[in-house]
């Protein structure tokens, strides 16, 4: 199932389920009816913005962020949804490390909940580098919903290299 490439790590029956959707064209229902309506957060300001909120309310002792941006290379070149880079750069006889947040700008128009399941992704990674049991309890603190999002953001990118964009 090459249109299902998003949804590989998940059980053939939940695929089956995905598909049997794909097929009979009801996916653009399910995500209007759950998701009626886009975030507002289109810029790079207000995203640095609402990242930090978030960083702030449920990770205030990590690392700072130097950087958060939408960026037009991510899907197509590293097939990611965002990436959190750690850029370390010598500055006279000091080391000076900076992390950073790109999320492709493919969510500049998709629902908040689906937003903010990237962000916190990403987020979780200032603590956890790997995709970890402590990686996803991480994810699920800051978002107690994050496996659901995540999935049906999963199945919006099959639905939408099929159908095309919704939102």
């Amino acid at each position: 199932m090459p249109e299902l490439r998003y949804l590989n790590a998940y059980s053939p029956q939940l695929q089956q389920q995905a598909q049997d959707l794909l097929e009979a064209e009801k996916t653009a229902d399910f995500f209007l009816k759950k998701y009626p309506g886009i975030h507002g957060i289109h810029g790079t300001r207000p995203l640095y913005e609402y990242t930090m909120a978030l960083k702030n309310q449920y990770m205030r002792s990590s690392a700072p962020i130097s950087k958060v941006i939408y960026d037009d290379k991510i899907h197509v070149i590293n097939n990611a949804l965002g990436l959190h880079t750690f850029v370390s750069r010598v500055q006279g006889n000091k080391l000076k490390a900076k992390n950073e947040i790109r999320i492709s700008s493919l969510f500049r128009r998709i629902p908040e909940p689906l937003l903010k399941m990237i962000v916190v992704h990403e987020l979780a990674h200032l603590r956890e580098k790997a995709h970890d049991k402590a990686f996803y309890k991480l994810c699920c603190y800051m978002e107690p919903d994050y496996h659901q999002l995540e999935f049906d953001l999963r199945l919006y990118l099959c639905h939408r290299d099929r159908f095309g964009d919704l939102w």
